[in-house]
């Protein structure tokens, strides 16, 4: 049998995969965990972006055309799990880790060390800025079904924001009123406030 135990590649392989886990723990546990706190992404982040790179340097190693698994990586980038939905800011670190990983695993040998060190020096410094660089509060939502449907009438939204603060303990920027029903006398209202002011992740609301 012709089997090849050992080849340089090796060395390479292992460069390349050392920088790979260093840039995605800068940006998975040090940026998006530390804003998060989402354990279960902590988990998929790290296979995910680790079996990309391996898939991407087989095929590299063996000339097999990349555009097929690169096809497959596009559809895991916009993948939805059946058992929960993933929201906009998740999808986008799953398609940050996927796209470091291929660049990470692709570089020719026409892309020096350095060239791949800015660019994923450059990829992690941008989302490390956007979580923290810039003092911008993240605005979350949340759908009540709402009882007191006196205080949804025109010219009592001080009021109705003030009940609402007073029974969720936070501090609502902003209040919308969805659907009514006078049959129970209930209302859907949609609160938003600053995700910083609740720890706890919300469930997907499906309306």
């Amino acid at each position: 049998m012709n089997i090849i135990w050992f080849d340089e590649d090796v060395y390479k392989m292992l460069l390349r995969l050392g920088i790979n886990i260093f840039f995605l723990t800068l940006i998975i546990r040090f940026t998006y965990y530390r804003v998060s706190r989402r354990k279960d992404y902590l988990f998929t982040y790290y296979l995910l972006g680790s079996i990309v790179f391996f898939i991407c340097f087989s095929l590299k190693k063996l000339d097999i055309d990349t555009g097929m698994g690169l096809g497959l990586f596009a559809i895991f980038s916009i993948i939805r799990y059946r058992t929960s939905q993933i929201d906009i800011r998740e999808m986008t670190y799953l398609f940050l880790v996927i796209g470091l990983s291929v660049v990470n695993a692709l570089a020719s040998k026409k892309i020096s060390m350095i060239e791949l060190g800015i660019v994923n020096t450059f990829i992690f410094g941008l989302t490390y800025f956007l979580e923290f660089g810039w003092q911008v509060r993240s605005e979350t939502q949340k759908l009540i079904l709402f009882e007191d449907i006196e205080l949804i009438r025109k010219g009592r939204e001080a009021e109705l924001k003030a009940e609402l603060e007073r029974r969720t303990g936070l501090s609502i920027q902003r209040v919308e009123v969805g659907k009514i029903n006078f049959l129970d006398d209930t209302a859907q209202v949609r609160i938003f406030y600053h995700s910083n002011q609740q720890h706890s992740a919300d469930f997907n609301e499906n309306d």
